[in-house]
């Protein structure tokens, strides 16, 4: 009976937690997805689910750790002003609306291969709205140009994006060996990005501006230069296989270690509700797990195992627009196969950043890029968004299914 009902509370617990993250927002109170985190993890324990040794135990913060310290190193890039020093050399080679949507593409999608793509959003777009104001022509391709790029590049490691993170420190693969699998796609997907939205705004990207233009900005290349040495260190420790949680700290404590940055600024870039939610849905996942829901469910379906690869990536796609890219990724992985199991992590990590393109919704990168946005009086209607989107994520997912078929 205790049982029952356990898995009764379980279910209830994460239907209500997953609902908040569907919206975005509690519709009864003033819950944000933080929130929702938070108080689904501490009803977890405090209904007897889970017990507190156990939700201790739960957290993976070796995840945290790592989320924390790119945090970290990002800060002080923006700090430096290293991406207004991108765009302007930006307005630099490139004299002409096609090329510069180009290069939007290219560089979104290489800063998010290794940063996290939220915070390349969220620094990164306030500058493509002053680039296209220097040149007028109009930002919406340019933005779309921004998320989806960010989307597809932060698939190509697994320093990319939260759920990347994740997937790294669950499976224990090597950067390198997912970098081999993951990179041709992303690289083909970020052509493709380019592709669909220059054929759908052909008319927008038409002309060219005088070169010349540039932003104001005080750029201090000691502290870039450093903060991207530091970068390069923990990418080269973690490929001759060091813990990156390790290196990763260690990076961000010598970036803290300086004379020319209050350290209050850099705190003030973190993304701490970000690692809230982390914690909460490690607590929230295992109260789910440890109650024997997922069990149950597994045995009513009779089905414990995603056994085709086109249908994990069917389940992978339409479950990270339904719940988010992070739930999705702690629950799809109790169907991932004990035989090959390297290539459905790849998958899983691969199809749920892909998934982020397919509504304006499908992942906080998005969300992050239309806000800006609309604080600049620019508007992306979920429309602009699911008519580039939905072809491309069509097209790149079906890409990395061939791919990932063809090297198993």
């Amino acid at each position: 009976m205790e049982h029952s009902l356990h898995m009764i509370l379980a279910g209830l617990i994460l239907g209500v937690v997953l609902v908040v993250f569907t919206l975005g927002k509690s519709p009864f109170f003033r819950v944000d997805r933080a929130g929702a985190a938070i108080i689904g993890a501490v009803a977890m324990i405090g209904t007897g689910v889970l017990s507190s040794d156990k939700a201790t135990a739960a957290v993976d913060y070796k995840t945290i750790i790592i989320l924390f310290s790119m945090m970290i190193l990002v800060a002080n890039l923006k700090l430096a002003g290293f991406f207004e020093f991108v765009g302007n050399n930006l307005l630099r080679v490139v004299s002409s609306k096609k090329s510069l949507l180009f290069a939007i593409i290219l560089v979104s999608g290489a800063l998010s291969a290794f940063a996290i793509n939220d915070i390349v959003c969220l620094l990164f777009t306030p500058i493509v709205l002053l680039i296209c104001q220097k040149i007028d022509c109009n930002p919406v391709p340019n933005l779309l140009g921004v998320a989806m790029a960010s989307n597809i590049g932060s698939a190509a490691t697994l320093l990319g994006n939260p759920q990347n993170i994740l997937v790294g420190s669950l499976s224990g693969m090597s950067f390198l060996s997912y970098f081999m699998t993951a990179a041709p796609v992303a690289i083909l997907g970020l052509f493709c990005t380019f592709i669909v939205i220059a054929f759908y705004y052909r008319k927008e990207l038409h002309g060219g501006w005088e070169k010349g233009q540039q932003i104001p900005v005080n750029t201090h290349m000691y502290l870039i230069v450093k903060s991207l040495l530091i970068l390069a260190v923990i990418l080269i420790t973690y490929l001759f296989g060091y813990d990156l949680a390790l290196v990763a700290s260690l990076g961000a404590a010598v970036s803290l270690m300086t004379r020319r940055v209050e350290p209050n600024k850099v705190y003030a870039s973190v993304d701490f509700n970000l690692l809230v939610i982390f914690i909460g849905l490690f607590i929230i996942v295992a109260g789910v797990e440890e109650s024997g829901l997922v069990t149950y469910i597994f045995d009513q379906f009779s089905f414990s195992k995603v056994n085709d690869l086109g249908l994990f990536a069917i389940v992978t796609v339409g479950l990270s627009n339904l719940v988010s890219n992070v739930p999705a990724v702690l629950l799809i992985r109790f169907l991932i196969p004990d035989t090959g199991i390297e290539v459905w992590w790849k998958a899983l990590a691969l199809f749920s950043t892909l998934a982020g393109n397919l509504t304006i919704a499908g992942s906080i990168a998005n969300l992050i890029v239309v806000e800006i946005a609309k604080q600049n009086h620019v508007y992306v209607t979920a429309r602009d968004y699911f008519r580039i989107g939905f072809p491309l994520t069509l097209l790149v997912t079906f890409i990395g299914y061939l791919w990932l078929t063809f090297i198993r």
